[in-house]
């Protein structure tokens, strides 16, 4: 198995990871505690590719990032690339959005995330964004998932993210879009 380098100190990242790359024939590990990474690209696909670049450059192997959040259409994008800087806690960050819409009717939203994958060069190989429309609630529902999960929700299977199963997120989610079409692509970097 060839060793990649998630761009990540959270082992919960690594196992989602894990679970969208199983059978790639790719063994994903931590970055190294010490090396912080700032993001300071404007849009997700630009801080994916900055901090896979580094991280592959840093360690000498094959790195994979992601960079993901919610843009909300009434909001003119954002939170955007600031969704986890968007409060200390996932319940202040959802106070403030809901807050930000109030009585708003226009709840439409999506999350996008994009993945990046470095060469140990630190050059881009491989690049791939997915999205999931859906919309903002009034007050949030459901117990799983993190961050703004409570309050996004899907009309075509009207749940929130935060009710759904693990599984049928991963499978409809933007991550999971991400992840699927990257798949194919893996295996023809190792050759």
């Amino acid at each position: 198995m060839t060793v990649m380098v998630v761009a990540t100190g959270n082992p919960g990242k690594l196992r989602e990871m894990q679970a969208y790359l199983v059978d790639s024939g790719w063994e994903l590990v931590l970055k190294p505690q010490e090396l912080e990474i700032e993001e300071t690209g404007d849009t997700f696909a630009a801080n994916a590719c900055l901090k896979a670049s580094l991280v592959a450059l840093a360690t000498g192997n094959w790195a994979i990032a992601d960079d993901s959040g919610l843009q909300v259409d009434a909001l003119n994008g954002r939170p955007g690339v600031y969704s986890a800087r968007y409060g200390k806690t996932d319940s202040e960050r959802i106070a403030r959005l809901l807050n930000e819409l109030g009585n708003e009717v226009n709840r439409s939203a999506q999350f996008t995330c994009a993945v990046a994958i470095a060469r140990p060069d630190g050059t881009i190989a491989l690049e791939s964004e997915g999205i999931c429309r859906g919309e903002i609630l009034h007050a949030p529902r459901g117990d799983g998932g993190f961050g703004y999960d409570p309050i996004f929700y899907v009309p075509q299977k009207q749940l929130t993210f935060a009710e759904m199963t693990p599984e049928l997120k991963r499978s409809i989610s933007h991550r999971g879009q991400a992840f699927a079409s990257l798949h194919k692509d893996l295996q023809r970097l190792k050759e």
